[in-house]
């Protein structure tokens, strides 16, 4: 691939995605009693806020939903205060997730220590039933036995290539790419 960047999803099938997935994850959990929706931040924040939206279409119930920041739980960040971790997710312990079924969203799932570091910090706000995890585009390269329940798009990926998603919330236009790394000569 050249450098040049491939729409590999548009508008309509991060729509599409979305409403499959908001299906499966209905069908698998028999509806949404004790189920929460948390989206990863930035993105999969607002990817769980339109799943939320597609379930209320679909079962005219709402699903509560909301967002985890993720940043202080990174092993590939130098570590802070602890205290200040548990601070930044005051949102998610609103939510009250002891026993409840989450259902974790991100954009990209790549070598999955995002979604490691997302379950460390889920559980210092409770213990979950469950974790199910939803991505937009999976790419593959795990360097953690982790796997996504719900998947909107496999994307092989060389270690080169890169996926970016873009989502009219952050972006101004819903679209997934792919492309080379551009540190990459």
């Amino acid at each position: 691939m050249s450098n040049e960047v491939h729409v590999i999803m548009d508008e309509a099938a991060i729509r599409r995605a979305l409403t499959r997935i908001a299906h499966e994850i209905l069908e698998r959990n028999k509806g949404i009693e004790n189920c929460v929706l948390i989206g990863i931040k930035t993105r999969g924040e607002f990817l769980a806020k339109r799943l939320a939206g597609k379930i209320l279409e679909i079962e005219g119930t709402p699903v509560p939903w909301g967002a985890i920041d993720v940043t202080a739980y990174r092993d590939d960040q130098k570590k802070g205060d602890p205290q200040a971790s548990k601070d930044v997710n005051q949102e998610l312990n609103a939510l009250q997730i002891q026993e409840k079924k989450v259902i974790l969203f991100d954009d990209v799932l790549y070598t999955g220590r995002t979604i490691r570091a997302a379950m460390d910090a889920l559980m210092d706000c409770g213990r979950p039933q469950m974790i199910q995890l939803a991505v937009l585009a999976d790419r593959g390269h795990r360097e953690l036995p982790i796997r996504p329940d719900y998947i909107g798009k496999n994307v092989p990926t060389s270690k080169q290539e890169q996926i970016e998603v873009a989502l009219s919330e952050t972006d101004g236009k819903d679209e997934v790419t792919i492309f080379q790394n551009r540190e990459e000569k």
